[in-house]
């Protein structure tokens, strides 16, 4: 049985943040459309998602950049508000592969856009990045400091928050919200859905769930030379749970707000370290795990978190689940998931 809520299209629904943000959607009394052609993601996210809500999934296969099937979706439905997430989100792989990012972060941007103002949708969420900061200056950062980029993928952000900015000078009825949101970890409580990376993990806490499996042999922390406590990189690490209630809230929130768009950082307001990260690893897993140090990354940043306050006073939101659950969650839903490959 379907929810009748307000209809709310999200693109990249299927995949690692889209997913969890879709449960959040049909928990707040929405209903999602997922717009996916699961080239970032599994086709079987679908069933999994129908099994935690028991609810049918309205989804389409195809990408944004195909306008003609985009625009049949707009039309069969009276869409509120979109969320959009469809993007490559790698730092390195946008490094080797720019032009790759360029195509579809930005083409697919423009294609939605037009549908936005062709169908007169008024509430728009971008997920965007706080890899528009660059490599900041003040720590935490805000929502005012100062933009740059350190890769390809973080240019596309950054740009894209411009070319949106520009659309609604021309079409100001739509309302947008920027969510620049740090580094989405863990899994569903249910342990089944979760961050499932093609391919050889790009982020840290799969790599360190596939290492501890067995998928990986080792774990390389690259660079213990920065200028940091123990060395290595801090990052914001924010419950996926915690950011997918962050855009349901920023959808419920966009016509009180006047500013237009407006900006939330979304994370917890503290840093941790990638040593950190293992030893909580190893603490919740009762494993030891396997790692080498070795060079820097190219396009990473020492040491990058929020300053949340703007998004705890306006979206009444704040993250609530800690480092422990989120890791604990992850290493629930790698064994899952392990389990149901090997058996399928």
């Amino acid at each position: 049985m379907e929810s009748k809520g307000e209809y709310i299209l999200v693109t990249g629904g299927a995949g690692y943040i889209g997913s969890h943000t879709v449960i959040s959607l049909l928990e707040n009394g929405y209903t999602p459309i997922i717009i996916d052609d699961f080239r970032n993601s599994n086709r079987d996210v679908i069933a999994r998602l129908q099994e935690i809500t028991g609810q049918n999934i309205i989804y389409y296969d195809l990408a944004c950049q195909e306008k003609i099937k985009l625009r049949e979706v707009f039309t069969k439905y009276k869409v509120q508000g979109v969320i959009h997430f469809a993007a490559y989100k790698a730092v390195g792989e946008s490094v080797e592969k720019p032009l790759m990012y360029f195509e579809n972060n930005l083409g697919s941007l423009i294609t939605l856009l037009e549908l936005i103002q062709e169908f007169q949708i008024t509430n728009l969420v971008f997920s965007s990045s706080c890899t528009v900061y660059g490599n900041p200056t003040q720590i935490p950062v805000v929502e005012n400091s100062p933009l740059s980029f350190n890769s390809p993928y973080g240019y596309t952000k950054k740009v894209s928050e411009e070319i949106i900015t520009q659309f609604i000078e021309s079409f100001p009825t739509t309302k947008a919200t920027f969510l620049r949101y740090f580094n989405p970890i863990g899994a569903h409580d249910s342990g089944i859905i979760g961050e499932e990376p093609g391919g050889k993990p790009n982020n840290l806490l799969p790599f360190i769930t596939q290492t501890a499996i067995g998928i990986r042999e080792k774990l390389t922390v690259f660079g213990d030379d920065y200028n940091t406590e123990d060395g290595t990189c801090v990052r914001d690490y924010i419950h996926v749970c915690d950011l997918a209630e962050a855009h349901v809230a920023a959808l419920k929130k966009a016509y009180s707000i006047t500013e237009n768009p407006i900006v939330y950082n979304i994370g917890t307001g503290k840093g941790s370290s990638v040593m950190e990260m293992i030893s909580v690893f190893e603490k919740v897993s009762h494993l030891k795990l396997p790692y080498t140090i070795g060079p820097r990354r190219s396009g990473d940043v020492p040491i990058i978190f929020a300053n949340t306050d703007k998004a705890n006073k306006n979206l009444e939101w704040k993250a609530s689940r800690s480092i422990e659950q989120a890791i604990d969650s992850a290493w629930k839903f790698e064994k899952y998931i392990r389990t149901k490959r090997n058996n399928s």
